[in-house]
């Protein structure tokens, strides 16, 4: 096994999914900062990635129309295919394993399926999934003609989250001896908003808006306490990935377009929640679609630029080095401390 610093799993588009990528890409940190790459592992368009809470096992969504999922042995030496499975719906974006190893959430984009399939002992898919469809729209008929499952968050509790694109909604279910509908149903957000990616931390969901450029905050019972612009540029804002810090004290937001990393300060209360912005600065690269968190470390996946962009955290600030790693069309990027 290899040791040293951060090590990155990077998944992205391949030729026969519409990008350049060669698969699964291992890259390792080295003294000094420079990134060397250290395994490819040829797959089908692996634009998510996410690993067991607890064994080396790497899943990987694989987003083609006819939808798959595969797992792979988390070997920096080079991620061996150890099973692989149809992902329930087509398009397949994103998927989640939730805190026990015992579900892991597919979303698929394409239809709006969410798909849970329980994992065995060996972190492998044990039967067929338990799907969930959707119905519904938005009023942008281009984006929002039908549902798009985009990301499955697991907690607070034994309950799963599924922001849903196409219908402005975040969908609900409950994770028992089987998951379930949750009995409330999906909670409904502002129209047009095109929720992607969330977040929660201490009672607050953090929701980034694809679709308008914001970014949502809402208290536990799903009431929204405010929205802010995610980027301070004029022209279309495509959000994509947030993530907060260590602490909690600051929010991360990638922006599509403005290709920018903007910095919010949390604040949180009794009477409500707000952010602050601290700093927007520079991705890296172009159309930051993912990005990763490690120690004082950022890693931007920048798809349009064909690199992953090594950023440097002073004071909670991401502050771009310039020192990139070239692969083909990046969706994703998971950082590892070895």
């Amino acid at each position: 096994m290899t040791s040293g610093f951060d090590v990155l799993y990077i998944g992205g588009y391949t030729p026969d999914t519409g990008g350049s990528g060669a698969g699964l890409t291992v890259v390792r940190r080295e003294e000094g900062g420079v990134l060397r790459a250290l395994a490819e592992t040829a797959a089908p368009g692996p634009s998510f990635l996410a690993l067991h809470p607890r064994l080396p096992v790497l899943y990987a969504a694989l987003e083609r129309e006819e939808g798959g999922v595969a797992a792979y042995s988390a070997d920096p030496d080079g991620p061996g295919l150890l099973a692989d499975a149809a992902s329930g719906g087509s398009y397949p974006c994103h998927l989640a394993v939730d805190p026990t190893g015992t579900w892991l959430a597919v979303t698929n984009y394409g239809d709006g399926t969410l798909a849970m399939f329980r994992l065995g002992s060996s972190g492998l898919f044990d039967g067929r999934p338990r799907l969930f469809p959707h119905e519904g729209h938005g009023p942008d008929p281009a984006r929002q003609a039908e549902p798009h499952a985009h990301q499955a968050v697991f907690g607070p509790g034994r309950a799963l989250h599924v922001t849903d694109l196409g219908t402005d909604e975040v969908r609900r279910y409950l994770l028992g001896t089987e998951p379930a509908v949750h009995p409330e149903g999906p909670v409904r957000l502002a129209p047009g908003s095109g929720p992607r990616h969330m977040v929660h931390h201490e009672g607050r969901w953090y929701v980034a808006g694809e679709l308008d450029g914001t970014i949502a905050v809402y208290d536990a019972e799903w009431r929204e306490l405010g929205r802010t612009r995610a980027s301070e540029a004029t022209g279309q804002n495509h959000v994509s990935h947030l993530q907060l810090s260590a602490d909690g004290g600051h929010l991360y937001v990638a922006n599509r377009g403005p290709d920018s990393i903007a910095v919010f300060g949390v604040e949180t209360g009794e009477d409500g929640a707000g952010l602050t912005r601290v700093a927007e600065v520079g991705s890296g690269g172009l159309w930051p679609r993912h990005f990763a968190l490690a120690g004082d470390h950022m890693y931007v996946a920048n798809q349009r630029s064909d690199a992953v962009a090594t950023l440097m955290m002073r004071d909670g600030v991401p502050v771009p080095t310039g020192e990139t790693f070239k692969v083909g069309s990046p969706a994703c990027v998971l950082a590892v401390p070895q």
